[in-house]
């Protein structure tokens, strides 16, 4: 994974960082290659029940390394898409911690995480049309599912930069906070998630995700298969116990 990305594990949460300050942590091949070698990892850690994804320096992600692309580099490196998720995400949770900004492939990698956690002073936007590019990452075939179609048809065509409060608004992010603390409040939800079953989590986010393309008439037909074994599964008989016995439940994954 080299230098260009980090990664940082501490009390079930997983925070991998974009580690390339200099260039606005602009994604190549390496951070592609990083990420994505990050997710097969830590999606198999049992140690590991939600990730983080930020980067360096006060910037999130300024898309991909247009220097690079001009000498060949392959941001799809890894896989799994561009920045090594676009288009395989990890079976576990994802927070994108989002400081500065998080523009181009930038937005697409958090359009690709759960839930997003963004400073104030942060900036989202898609202008690879202002570079005769298209959001060919996720923005294109993302973006108008998760905020108002025409507004998203107006960001994709126009490449404004919008604030972090706007998208708010729209319901894109969860959570703003003052600037320089998007990493620390992402934690505290990640915390919040990871108190949770990790195999009802899991199981959650995989129905949410996936039930967008089910063929309607079939949605709890398709849940159940996918709920059956968290059912059935040692941490619901211990969610059970717990909450007879009001004790916390101790959770085993199984």
């Amino acid at each position: 994974m080299a230098d260009e990305v980090l990664i940082e594990v501490d009390d079930a949460v997983a925070v991998i960082t974009i580690n390339r300050p200099e260039a606005r942590n602009a994604v190549n091949g390496a951070v592609s290659a990083g990420i994505a070698a990050a997710l097969e990892d830590l999606d198999a850690r049992r140690d590991v029940r939600v990730l983080i994804l930020t980067g360096a320096g006060g910037t999130f992600c300024a898309g991909m390394d247009l220097k690079g692309f001009l000498t060949g580099d392959n941001p799809l490196a890894g896989g799994r898409g561009f920045g090594g998720i676009t288009e395989r995400p990890p079976a576990k949770p994802v927070i994108a911690a989002v400081e500065g900004y998080a523009l181009a492939g930038g937005f697409e990698l958090v359009l690709s995480c759960d839930l997003v956690v963004a400073s104030e002073a942060a900036k989202f936007g898609l202008p690879e049309v202002t570079r005769g590019l298209a959001a060919g990452a996720g923005g294109l075939v993302k973006l108008h599912h998760r905020i108002p179609y025409h507004r998203a048809m107006e960001l994709v065509l126009t490449g404004d930069r919008v604030p972090a409060s706007e998208l708010r608004e729209a319901g894109l992010i969860s959570k703003v906070v003052p600037a320089g603390e998007a990493l620390t409040a992402a934690r505290e939800l990640a915390a919040r998630v990871a108190a949770n079953a990790p195999l009802a989590v899991v199981a959650s986010k995989r129905v949410i995700v996936e039930s967008a393309t089910w063929p309607a008439g079939e949605e709890f037909a398709r849940q159940g298969e996918v709920l059956s074994t968290v059912f059935g599964s040692a941490d619901a008989m211990e969610g059970a116990a717990a909450f007879a016995e009001k004790r916390p439940p101790v959770w085993r994954g199984e």
